[in-house]
Order: structure tokens, then C-alpha cells, then sequence
């Protein structure tokens, strides 16, 4: 029985929400699986992804395939990384200690970028909405501006008006 590591289509028409799961691949997309390994949003910046990275490289180790989709979600959230380490324990060429402390920082490095990441995008839109809070307020003052010498005239030519009486 081929074992696929693939995405599973959920959510509503133009809101996808996938579900990572690995399956018979003879199985239909959305139809029978062996295991939900997690799930994918593709709707938020960035993307997020919860992923049981255990249970995807048990599941690498045993024959499983991801799927073109499914092995960048894999290789993002380090699950490629631990089974290569893992292979790499299994050979003797590194420790299990080593390993899970080239993996631990391998982790630490990721969660800085995509924090970063979140940040620039925070400062992107906090500074977008200022721009335009700025654009506002000169719409508003032109149009005060515009509004004040209209009323300021037709007090002046009252008084003009009464000068010549």
C-alpha cells in the first residue's frame, strides 16, 4: 500500500484550509486517510501551519511520499531536517544529542525570520494606515480652508453694503 504525505482540501469556495494528513494514495484527496498530521491556512500572512513533526517523519521513515505541496510544508517546518538527522543517528554519524541540538537551532534561526517577517508586515500596514490618516486629514483641511473665506466674504460685504447707506 503506497503511503502519500498530501494536503486535503477543506473550507468553503475562495477560503481554503487544508488538512495534512497522510493517505493510501489510491485513496480520493478529500476522501480516507491513516492520520491527520496537521493543518495548513494559506488565508493569513504569513501562512499557518500546525504540524505534528513526529508523527510526519514516522511516517517519512516507514515509505511515506509527500507531495510536491506537502514536502515544502515539510522542508519549512523542519520535518525533513529531523529525519535526515534521524538517518543520520541511525548510520552513527552523530549523536541523538547533536542531532536534537542542530535541530533545536535550526528551529530557533526559523522562528526569528518568521517573526521578523510578521513584524515588517505589522510596521508595512501600521505605516499605510497612517499614510492614509494623512491624506485625510489634508482632504479635511482643504476643504475647511476652502469653506472659511465663503463665510468670511459674506460678512465683509454686509459691512460694505451697510458703509454705503
Amino acid at each position: 500500500m503506497p503511503v502519500k504525505i498530501r494536503l486535503q482540501r477543506h473550507g468553503k469556495k475562495g477560503k481554503p484550509f487544508y488538512w495534512i494528513v497522510a493517505a493510501d494514495s489510491r485513496a480520493k484527496r478529500d476522501g480516507k486517510y491513516l492520520e491527520k498530521l496537521g493543518t495548513y491556512n494559506p488565508n493569513t500572512n504569513p501562512a499557518t501551519i500546525d504540524l505534528s513533526v513526529d508523527g510526519a517523519v514516522k511516517w517519512l521513515q516507514n515509505g511515506a511520499q509527500p507531495t510536491d505541496t506537502a514536502r515544502a510544508i515539510l522542508s519549512y517546518k523542519g520535518a525533513l531536517l529531523k529525519n535526515h538527522l534521524t538517518g543520520g543517528v541511525k548510520k552513527g554519524a552523530l549523536t541523538e544529542e547533536q542531532a536534537e541540538a542542530k535541530f533545536n537551532a535550526w528551529l530557533e534561526e526559523k522562528e526569528g525570520k518568521i517573526g521578523a517577517k510578521s513584524e515588517g508586515l505589522a510596521k508595512a500596514q501600521a505605516d499605510a494606515k497612517a499614510k492614509v490618516l494623512e491624506a485625510e486629514k489634508a482632504v479635511n483641511e482643504a476643504r475647511i480652508a476652502a469653506a472659511v473665506p465663503a463665510v468670511e466674504e459674506a460678512p465683509a460685504e454686509a459691512e460694505a453694503t451697510n458703509e454705503e447707506e
